[in-house]
């Protein structure tokens, strides 16, 4: 296999896809690819993925190379620190499981195959139950540690935004976050819930043609353009009061709120709507399964099992949604009702006395031509 084209460099998979050009060739240093960073690398329409690190560890089942392959990218792994180095933009040959730059080779790389991929998946799949053990027992071990967090009152700072007795949306970049938010677009329309983005998912928001009141996170993961486009922002900290976020946000000429806090950005967006008595907490895109949090790089989930223990039944998960029904009208239903939409035209027609002289004229005209 012979590929060339222009590569682009970036260590964190999020941020690089923001510069990615469709032909590109996409350069990550992304241990145990997930299906959203996988996800994200085809849909900016990538010609090849070359990994720094292992795409597949064998420390759970991720299912990102999986995704690239059915979408038809080549996925060359394992190719060292040393393709970090590569100049973002400069031309790339990669040959025989070789990278070239113009200078001669930088790494070699493994190409990763079906049976491959599906091999390691089988045996990751095989050690899980320890994987889970071990899970299970960080996430116990830090809910001891930061239950009195969670069972106090978020010490909220005074917010425009206003959430009494109504529907929160909470919006998170998870796996089909788009498309589940496509699919609960009559919700929104028809509830019109407070919108808050979690990092990225601010910019899911606005893609399909909504306006966030409230953006919540690190900050890291948002275009520019979303953190202005008008929303109230609170910037996730550290429980000792670090807020990497914060420098950017004001380097963009932008006020923001910081609220510390333990566990993830979309813990702290579903306690804030829940302190601000939202009467239901809609989520798209959340993280709730062992290997979702497994590919965020998170050891246990002991924020997330108080959060949603607090929350209870006001939390409405929609994560999921889109996928509940997938199936396309076929050619039989779209002949029935092209059948049922012409009925009334063709009533009313039968109806027009215009329209009956017409037709006898036409039938008069056939059969004169064919000599009837």
């Amino acid at each position: 296999m012979e590929i060339r084209g222009v590569a682009r460099v970036g260590a964190r998979t999020k941020e690089l896809v923001k510069r990615l050009q469709p032909g590109d060739i996409a350069i990550i240093d992304h241990r145990d690819l997930d299906e959203v960073g996988a996800d994200s690398l085809a849909s900016a329409r990538v010609q090849a993925v070359i990994n720094a690190a292992p795409s597949m560890s064998g420390r759970y089942p991720n299912k990102g190379p999986s995704l690239l392959l059915e979408r038809g990218i080549p996925l060359f792994d394992n190719a060292g620190p040393d393709i970090m180095s590569v100049a973002d933009g400069e031309p790339l040959l990669v040959k025989d499981n070789v990278v070239y730059t113009d200078a001669g080779p930088v790494a070699r790389v493994t190409l990763l195959d079906a049976e491959t991929v599906e091999t390691a998946l089988r045996r990751a799949q095989e050690r899980l139950p320890e994987t889970i053990s071990d899970f299970i027992d960080n996430t116990l071990d830090h809910a001891k540690k930061e239950k009195d967090f969670f069972v106090g009152d978020l010490p909220l700072p005074p917010l425009r935004v206003s959430m009494r007795g109504k529907h929160a949306l909470v919006v998170v970049r998870g796996l089909h976050y788009r498309k589940d938010l496509r699919t609960i677009s009559s919700y929104i329309r028809e509830m019109g819930p407070v919108l808050i983005g979690v990092d990225g998912g601010a910019d899911a928001l606005v893609e399909c043609g909504y306006t966030p009141d409230l953006i919540v996170g690190d900050m890291d993961s948002v275009t520019d353009s979303t953190l202005a486009c008008g929303a109230e922002l609170i910037v996730h900290a550290y429980l000792d009061g670090r807020a990497p976020g914060l420098e950017r946000v004001r380097q963009l000429g932008l006020q923001a709120h910081v609220i510390p806090a333990p566990g993830t950005s979309e813990d702290l967006a579903l306690l804030i709507a829940y302190h601000l008595e939202a009467d239901l907490i809609a989520a798209v895109g959340t993280h709730s399964s062992v290997v979702d949090f497994l590919e965020k790089g998170r050891p246990g989930a002991a924020s997330t099992f108080l959060v949603r223990m607090k929350i209870g039944s006001r939390l409405v998960d929609a994560k999921g949604v889109s996928q509940l029904y997938t199936g396309q009208p076929g050619t039989r239903h779209l002949l029935q009702i092209s059948v049922a939409a012409l009925i009334p035209i063709v009533l009313v027609g039968l109806l027009s006395d215009t329209l009956r002289q017409w037709l006898r004229l036409l039938a008069l005209g056939l059969r004169l031509a064919l000599g009837y």
